[in-house]
């Protein structure tokens, strides 16, 4: 099989001593040549080979190069117990790494995150919850106990459930004693219980037709790409969830992608209640038992159906029969660090390669999406009214240019009534700020000064809860000052403009009597804390909840009538060529949390510039009108989805070294301007220092079908990144700081 880029992806077996290529996730830049081990390999082989003094895993990639000193070829040490990988994977890894233009060994490391994969079955001591339910419990108890639980009663070992529950092994030892939790051998990699396809939603008019036309595409077994179109609340989930019933009942594995670990929870408990028992769940947040458990009842087809964040797309399929990408619009599939791809074009890609059907669903499609089904390339399906008797929520604008408000407050009157009568009738209330933190610039009033990061060239948000300020690029904290550290001058630190938590101090003091809830990303220290909260505010127990984009992401609260958007101009300053469509995605998005059971809901949008045509467009409701609007401005300027860019990112702690370096490429643009690309740069990134690294960017813009990456191949092929300095390539990039 014949990969682009050269590569051959072959299916072979190989004898004792014939020479083999193995792939490596070490960062070598090639595969290596080695012996295959007595017994022979073949094609897709997990296996050890000793690299220098150590040993280290690999895989059989087809046969050798033969460009070694015969003489020095070593040979493998042995075959792993681990399912070969599958061509198809192999195939998917190599056209990844040719179209983002990573090594291929950073591809395989993607495929190979669990522990101890040489390792085959074996028994351990695992610790799960018993029946036991003591009076009382110590702190360190309880926490053990609540460790658990969080985790959905999946077992831990010893060393992973101290570590999570911050004790010791003797609490764990006690609790055993008392019949709390549970000690016991049992096998590493335990089966996930077979799902019941049985059943379904009740579903109605084109949920239906969008159900039966999805179960069509699963059953055809060849590659097809379909939009699942809805608004908000209209039973996208229950809809696809069909489909996946469908692929099971076939005898083929299922991938679902949310983009955020926040989202997994509530999935997971509609998908248990719809098939009988919980899936394989993958992302950041679970146990390296688990992770290993996953990956290989993945590789062995003992997971039917697996829900994860991007890195799920990585997994060894066997019998691979569906993927959704859930909210295909979400930033949270570009992955921003290490290897940088989309995994909604990822997805597409590796389903076409395998040969099943991709789902895209969305309430506010990306403009690529929409491009795509606009060409023909891409079917799609609607849903065009709420799931049973919901309707959609009114919207309206709040002009502040006539508000009239005070300094430092943001609630106009308007939104204040309105938030006072749904207190009134026991219904729920959100106000929206897509602003982490208390404050985002804290400034001396004497003179000026900004306080920024130590590290960043950005400016540092004030966390009252924390009583520090911290740096939203890199992390970095300091106390809150109260003395200025340019002029010196002492009680003349001000916060200036708000954040989530500053809001709420202003909610408190209009709303006295209510009960607020904060949903904010930076506001949790674990994924089950922030589940907690979520279901604490979903059972009624907060009147006002107050939050960031993260409330924007697929939560269901029923008794929710009111979204009051503080800024709603936010989103639409800057140059960002996507400004105006990510605002017109989350204002639809937030709003569309409003009215989701049986009481009717209303959102209102707090603007200075209610005439902005994305501003009459989010009223407006026409989303044709608007993506034709953008579509058009897309096609003038020849940028995506109408034209391809490639970002260039260089970091150095040596400033003038990036800038001489990025000016060097920018003149041998030569390789570039035979496919018509420009180079525009280098010029400093937004945000000029990150981690103490200053940061050069280059963008480079060519037509929509011009042999890019070859070109960007051989333009940085002409000059040797220097030590220090670090070359980033970003190839449709997402966000230009």
């Amino acid at each position: 099989m014949k990969e682009e880029g050269g590569n051959e992806v072959s299916d072979k077996t190989y004898a004792a001593s014939e020479l083999v290529g193995v792939l490596t996730a070490e960062p070598l830049g090639r595969v290596l040549d080695y012996r295959a081990p007595e017994g022979g390999c073949g094609d897709g082989n997990f296996v050890e080979v000793p690299l220098g003094p150590r040993r280290v895993l690999g895989v059989v990639w087809g046969l050798g190069r033969g460009d070694w000193d015969p003489t020095k070829v070593r040979s493998i040490v042995r075959v792993l117990d681990a399912p070969p990988m599958q061509n198809e994977l192999r195939a998917f890894l190599t056209r990844a790494a040719n179209y983002t233009l990573t090594p291929l060994s950073q591809m395989l490391r993607l495929a190979t995150r669990a522990p101890s994969l040489g390792e085959g079955p074996i028994n351990q001591r695992i610790y799960r919850l018993g029946g036991a339910v003591p009076n009382k419990l110590t702190e360190a108890r309880h926490r053990t106990v609540e460790t658990l639980r969080a985790f959905s009663g999946a077992p831990m070992t010893l060393g992973e459930l101290t570590k999570k529950a911050k004790c010791g092994s003797s609490v764990i030892k006690g609790l055993v004693k008392l019949g709390v939790i549970i000690e016991e051998d049992a096998p590493r990699d335990l089966p996930f219980p077979r799902l019941n396809p049985a059943g379904a939603a009740h579903l109605v008019g084109d949920q239906v037709a969008a159900k039966d036309a999805l179960i069509t595409a699963v059953n055809a077994e060849e590659y097809s790409t379909t939009l699942l179109k809805g608004v908000t609340g209209s039973g996208k989930t229950e809809v696809y969830l069909e489909a996946v019933a469908e692929c099971i009942r076939l005898g083929r594995q299922a991938l679902v992608l949310l983009p955020e670990i926040a989202l997994t929870a509530a999935f997971l408990t509609r998908v248990e209640a719809r098939f009988g028992a919980r899936p394989a769940e993958w992302h950041s947040g679970i146990t390296q038992t688990e992770r290993r458990r996953i990956w290989r009842m993945v590789a062995e087809g003992r997971a039917e159906f697996v829900v994860g964040t991007r890195s799920a797309l990585f997994l060894p399929f066997q019998r691979l029969g569906l993927i959704v990408v859930d909210e295909e619009h979400d930033t949270g599939y570009k992955q921003e660090e290490g290897v940088l791809y989309n995994a909604r074009d990822m997805a597409v890609l590796r389903a076409s390669i395998v040969g099943c059907p991709v789902v895209l669903a969305s309430a506010t499609p990306s403009l690529e999406t929409w491009a795509n089904v606009e060409s023909g390339k891409y079917a799609r399906l609607n849903l065009s009214t709420r799931y049973g008797v919901a309707e959609m929520p009114e919207m309206g604008v709040i002009d502040m240019r006539e508000a009239n408000l005070p300094a430092n407050r943001w609630i106009s009157a308007k939104l204040a009534a309105e938030v006072q009568a749904r207190i009134g009738r026991a219904e729920q209330s959100l106000i929206f700020l897509n602003r982490r933190g208390y404050a985002p610039v804290t400034l001396c009033r004497a003179c000026g000064t900004q306080i920024g990061c130590d590290h960043c060239d950005a400016r540092m948000v004030e966390h009252r809860f924390l009583t520090r300020l911290v740096c939203h690029q890199c992390g970095a904290t300091k106390p809150i000052p109260q003395t200025c550290p340019s002029c010196k001058v002492e009680g003349k630190m001000t916060a200036v403009g708000p954040g989530v938590e500053r809001m709420a101090e202003e909610v408190q003091t209009l709303f006295s009597d209510a009960r607020v809830a904060i949903l904010s990303s930076d506001l949790f220290g674990s994924a089950r804390e922030l589940k907690a909260q979520i279901e604490m505010i979903a059972a009624g127990g907060a009147d006002i909840i107050i939050g960031t984009q993260i409330v924007a992401k697929g939560h269901n609260f029923p008794l929710l009538t009111l979204v009051g958007v503080i800024d709603a101009d936010l989103g639409l300053q800057g140059s960002d060529l996507r400004a105006a469509e990510r605002t017109f995605q989350l204002m639809r998005q937030v709003a569309g949390r409003a009215g989701r059971a049986e009481k009717y809901g209303a959102a209102w949008l707090q603007t200075h510039q209610p005439e902005h045509p994305v501003i009459r467009a989010i009223l407006s409701g026409d989303e044709e009108a608007f993506w034709r609007a953008e579509a058009t401005e897309r096609k003038t300027a020849e940028v995506p989805p109408y034209g391809r860019m490639a970002g260039i990112i260089l970091s150095s702690t040596d400033l003038r070294q990036v800038f001489d370096f990025g000016a060097e490429l920018a003149r041998r643009d030569g390789p570039l301007k035979q496919i018509g690309a420009r180079v525009f740069g280098p010029a400093p990134a937004p945000i000029a220092r990150v981690r103490g690294r200053h940061r050069v960017r280059l963008l480079i813009k060519a037509g929509k079908l011009s042999p890019l990456q070859e070109a960007l191949t051989q333009w940085l092929g002409q000059l040797k990144v220097p030590a220090g300095l670090r070359l980033t390539i970003d190839i449709d990039p997402q966000s230009f700081f």
